[in-house]
């Protein structure tokens, strides 16, 4: 069982998954936001590489526009 945090929410899984897996199951979409991955911003090119592991957090930011 892992713990992991995506912004700030706890969440528990048996499952192995990457980031891109987790993007889709919660349905998020992905051309709006910055994803942070354990304090580090992680390129959207690698998200199906990285596998989320036992108390990582995940926090999504958001680009707003404005002026």
């Amino acid at each position: 069982m892992r713990t992991f945090f995506l912004n700030g929410q706890e969440y528990w899984s048996e499952d192995t998954f990457t980031l891109l897996d987790l993007l889709k199951y919660f349905d998020y979409e992905t051309d709006i936001f910055i994803l942070e991955h354990n304090k580090q911003i992680r390129k959207k090119q690698k998200w199906y590489q990285l596998e989320i592991e036992n108390q990582d957090t995940i926090e999504l930011i958001t680009i707003v526009g404005g002026g």
